[in-house]
């Protein structure tokens, strides 16, 4: 099985700073050149559905659990920063 996309993002302490789209038509993650992530989400932006979305879809790529991804800044905002627990 091959490594998840984002595997060597995934160190212990490490912040990455997202931008979401949510009510996209599909789920994707795409690097940036300055560094940031682009996040497309099909879920909506209401009741935490995108940011839980969001997680879920970020865990993946990561190859983490969602228990060690904690959303820092922007639970109501686009741009989003998320920490890597250890």
């Amino acid at each position: 099985m091959a490594s998840p996309p984002l595997a060597h993002l995934a160190q212990p302490g490490v912040t990455l700073a997202l931008r979401v789209t949510p009510k996209a038509s599909r789920n994707a993650i795409r690097a940036e050149d300055d560094g940031t992530l682009r996040v497309f989400v099909t879920a909506v932006p209401e009741d935490g559905k995108a940011n839980a979305a969001v997680h879920k879809l970020l865990a993946r790529a990561l190859g983490v659990p969602k228990s060690r991804l904690t959303l820092v800044r922007g639970a109501t905002s686009r741009d989003k920063l998320f920490r890597i627990a250890p």
